[in-house]
């Protein structure tokens, strides 16, 4: 079985109950940090204890147990609610993307594959769609609701590998159901720049998706994610 260790699911906690305004469901809770570990099968999702308890479910209530012991977490009725300690903690383990200010000879490390998926999940949070990392053969994808069929938008984030696969990846998405694709590229500083690496692919073998492909670099994501934090609770009170 797959199962990560139950320490490794407290930082997830602490983000889903920051990204839901400071508290939620734990039922809730069991279903939105499946993304987090992609490794995961159906299988795994349905094993038993010895005892017969449900062991993903298990997991999220032992990390949820030394959240508490930490003064992070209080858990009230089937809710489980971040304290302002746990807030402080969830706030200082997002995305630490910029050098301290004042720091000039402080290098801006590299963001990974799966701090962007984070970060455009969080995204899609904020405006009020449903968004999933790892989600069927996708990096990330944003539905209008958790139940809607249709993908709305599709994003594929090309650290390394073969561009080649990220392109079917979007085509497919397109081609099944219209899904507006987004392509990441962690090389490439802007749109233009990145067109022009595109170009050779989205006007051969991908030419149907070349005029509807958005193309964007990790430093767009970035100051999008960053943007949109800083009005998050605004947010919140437009789309609840």
């Amino acid at each position: 079985m797959a199962f990560p260790e139950s320490a490794r699911l407290e930082v997830p906690i602490l983000q889903e109950l920051l990204a839901t305004g400071g508290e939620e469901k734990v039922k809730v809770l069991y279903q939105r940090l499946i993304p987090y570990f992609p490794q995961l099968t159906e299988k795994d999702l349905r094993a038993r204890t010895k005892t017969r308890k449900n062991q993903w479910k298990t997991l999220v209530q032992r990390a949820g147990e030394r959240l508490v012991k930490k003064g992070e977490l209080k858990r009230l009725q089937g809710r489980w609610v971040l304290t302002e300690s746990g807030r402080q903690q969830a706030e200082a383990e997002k995305m630490l993307l910029d050098p301290p200010s004042g720091s000039p000879h402080v290098t801006k490390r590299a963001v990974s594959h799966g701090e962007i998926q984070t970060m455009l999940v969080e995204v899609g949070r904020m405006l009020g769609k449903y968004a999933a990392k790892e989600y069927q053969r996708y990096d990330v994808v944003w539905k209008e609701s958790e139940f809607s069929p249709r993908l709305s938008h599709v994003f594929e984030v090309q650290v390394k590998g073969k561009i080649e696969q990220a392109l079917a990846k979007l085509k497919h998405a397109y081609d099944l159901q219209r899904s507006k694709p987004f392509l990441v590229l962690s090389d490439e500083r802007d749109e233009r720049r990145a067109r022009q690496f595109l170009q050779p692919f989205l006007s051969g073998s991908f030419h149907e998706i070349g005029a509807v492909t958005t193309v964007l670099s990790v430093e767009e994501i970035e100051r999008m994610y960053h943007a949109l934090s800083s009005i998050k609770s605004i947010l919140q009170e437009i789309f609840t």
